[in-house]
């Protein structure tokens, strides 16, 4: 029993103690319910068109990730035709299977470079700027490859736009911004990928899975990756 009026019920020498609280209503789970519902929507349906975004700058300079597939080259040539651009740098690593760095050519930069070329850009407007770390981080290194190979050659970019494929091209503009700084415009151009339509993403394997994974992906990278610490690690290799 409570002996004091106007306080609590306790019991068990004050271990425990009865205190009123406010609950939700059947309207109001009702209503957290609805909301719960209508973002998740929002959030399902926008998912694809803000991970696959176009943005593309004024700009010279055209960047192609080595590792797309060829639907997405063709476009990197198509993008080149159509634009300003003088020069094409092909950005990537070491090919997944070779376990380690052994040369230049041997990154899909270099590979990627070779395809370009094949698909009628003249040798000398193609650049590959090889990225020597394999396995980890590799969009954030190809970008601190490319920043390096242009610091070495005294090549001052102004911007750039970076050709990637669909749902990668988010985190590619964020972590190439993050690697040339706020001196230097970024564009990224999303090529979408033929395999699913990308207003039903969820209805083909394809979508759900690039969706899910570039999702993860891109929370990793705006919320957890220290890219100071990042490039330090590079460094040391």
């Amino acid at each position: 029993m409570n002996d004091f009026p106007g306080q609590s019920p306790q019991k068990l020498c004050g271990l425990f103690v009865r205190k009123e609280r406010w609950g939700l209503s059947w309207r109001g789970r009702l209503l957290f319910v609805l909301c719960a519902l209508v973002t998740a929507y929002l959030v399902f349906a926008n998912a694809h068109p803000f991970l696959a975004v176009t943005r593309r700058v004024d700009a010279n300079a055209l960047v192609m990730e080595g590792w797309i597939h060829g639907y997405a080259i063709r476009a990197t040539v198509d993008e080149f035709n159509r634009g300003s651009y003088n020069k094409i740098y092909t950005t990537g690593g070491p090919q997944n299977g070779t376990g380690t760095y052994v040369n230049d050519y041997q990154t899909s930069a270099s590979i990627g470079a070779e395809i370009l070329k094949k698909f009628g850009i003249p040798e000398d407007r193609v650049q590959i700027a090889a990225s020597h770390v394999n396995g980890r981080e590799r969009t954030y290194n190809s970008a601190i490859a490319l920043r390096d190979w242009l610091r070495t050659h005294n090549i001052s970019l102004p911007s750039m736009n970076v050709v990637t494929e669909d749902c990668h091209a988010r985190r590619t503009q964020l972590l190439f911004q993050e690697v040339f700084g706020k001196n230097v415009q970024v564009g990224v151009i999303a090529v979408a990928n033929p395999d699913y339509s990308p207003g039903s993403w969820w209805r083909y394997s394809d979508g759900v899975r690039e969706v899910i994974s570039e999702s993860i992906a891109y929370i990793y990278a705006r919320v957890f990756f220290w890219p100071a610490t990042a490039e330090r690690e590079t460094t040391r290799l």
